[in-house]
């Protein structure tokens, strides 16, 4: 049986809960492999609202292991408040159904203090973070000054690191006129819920190597989106990792050979939360049918979120960048009742036509959408669990999709609903 990916393949919010959800009632282990608490999603399971944001989906589902991998930033304090929100709901989490990465970097409170300044200090020219800490998180891990979940466990160790990294946060802290933060009250933060994190802590690398030998199937959940990926993404305006499947390996501690297939989540439109651009935006009536119907409001932050046509360009980008190999085709049932439907095929830029979106931001801002216009339907598709109860306008749209962006259509869901799903090929079959 194949190891799988799931990634979103535009700019996160593709609808990767319910996807993730419904493979990982068949997988074994459900692995968290970068972003932090500040990706959310929901998950509806026998008439049940799960909200997380640190949490890997298997922890809702029994007999599963969760991993939260070494590529993830963690804020203690927001895993120990998901942890007991879910246990509330009879969830039962506990060391032999959750591991974390010792190796994981930690978010601490100059994280959010820092990334929240200065973002206010760019006033319109702010890059729209969840500003809970995340890229300055991400940021220590790079420099060499991160704290560690590891570093929990060694009190002397871990008043050695908070000296490196205050140095560095107290300076910046005073810098945007912020007060400064206090390293003995931070310490005493620190010790008195390391021991709510400790027991779950392990060496996820190993754990992972076993359950690949052992023949276990392993997803691999990531968060936000392709579009968000900090080296591939629409730059600066996105979040501080890497997003594509590639990361799943090196934020897992598996080798590459470990990923089989790479599942890319796509919205049957387009949606980003945030500034940046976003050549398919629409600001008109259609634009604001599809947020109401859709309901385009962010799990983590309930912002509201830009809607606009489907981007074949960006997503067929995502595809190559991610070596997606198949497409999850969500929220199909929000474009029901439209009598047109457009698909952007290109870019015209400066008179210039282009195949993909070019990496300099002066020319992605000037980027207008080269359209097809397909013919909608009136029917409703909400809830459709087979092709045949698809109009047939609904399903040349997603055919042509297909067409489009270079990957075959894997999965098609058809509302939140768990069971709402067309399955035309199996991800986990090998």
């Amino acid at each position: 049986m194949a190891n799988v990916v799931v990634v979103g393949s535009q700019w996160g919010d593709e609808g990767k809960g319910k996807i993730v959800d419904w493979l990982s009632e068949r997988a074994d282990v459900v692995v968290r492999f970068q972003g932090g608490h500040n990706a959310g999603h929901t998950l509806v399971v026998d008439g049940v609202t799960y909200k997380l944001s640190l949490l890997p989906s298997g922890v809702v589902r029994p007999n599963k292991l969760s991993i939260i991998g070494n590529g993830v930033v963690i804020d203690p304090w927001a895993l120990v408040e998901e942890i007991e929100r879910i246990r509330q709901q009879g969830v039962t989490i506990t060391p032999e159904t959750l591991m974390i990465a010792e190796n994981a970097t930690l978010i601490l409170p100059p994280h959010g203090r820092l990334d929240r300044a200065r973002e206010a200090a760019q006033g319109s020219k702010a890059i729209g973070t969840t500003g809970r800490g995340i890229g300055p998180a991400y940021e220590d891990k790079v420099g060499r000054r991160a704290v560690r979940v590891c570093d929990l466990a060694d009190v002397g160790l871990l008043s050695d690191r908070l000296d490196v990294l205050l140095v560095h946060h107290n300076a910046l802290l005073r810098g945007l006129g912020e007060e400064e933060i206090v390293k003995s009250d931070l310490l005493e933060q620190l010790l008195a819920v390391a021991p709510k994190v400790l027991p779950f802590v392990g060496q996820v690398w190993q754990r992972l190597d076993e359950a690949r030998h052992a023949g276990e199937r392993i997803l691999f959940e990531g968060a936000q989106g392709a579009l968000l990926d900090v080296d591939h993404g629409t730059y600066p305006y996105v979040t501080s990792s890497n997003t594509v499947a590639g990361q799943a390996a090196a934020g897992s501690g598996t080798g590459p050979h470990t990923l089989d297939r790479v599942l890319g989540i796509t919205k049957a439109y387009t949606t980003r939360v945030g500034s940046g651009p976003f050549p398919t935006e629409l600001h008109d009536e259609i634009g604001q049918r599809l947020g109401e119907r859709g309901r385009e409001f962010g799990t983590v932050t309930g912002r509201r979120r830009r809607c606009g046509w489907f981007d074949a360009v960006l997503v067929r980008q995502a595809i190559r960048t991610g070596g997606i190999s198949g497409i999850a085709l969500t929220k199909l049932d929000v474009l029901d009742g439209l009598e047109e439907l457009k698909i952007c095929v290109g870019y015209e830029i400066d008179g210039t036509r282009y195949d993909y979106l070019p990496a300099t931001p002066s020319l992605q801002a000037k980027a207008q959408p080269v359209y097809e216009t397909l013919e909608g339907w009136s029917e409703s598709t909400y809830g459709a669990r087979s092709w045949a109860e698809l109009p047939a306008t609904a399903v040349k749209y997603v055919r042509h999709i297909e067409e489009l962006v270079g990957a075959p259509v894997t999965l098609l869901s058809t509302s939140p609903d768990r069971e709402d799903t067309i399955l035309m090929a199996d991800p986990f079959a090998g």
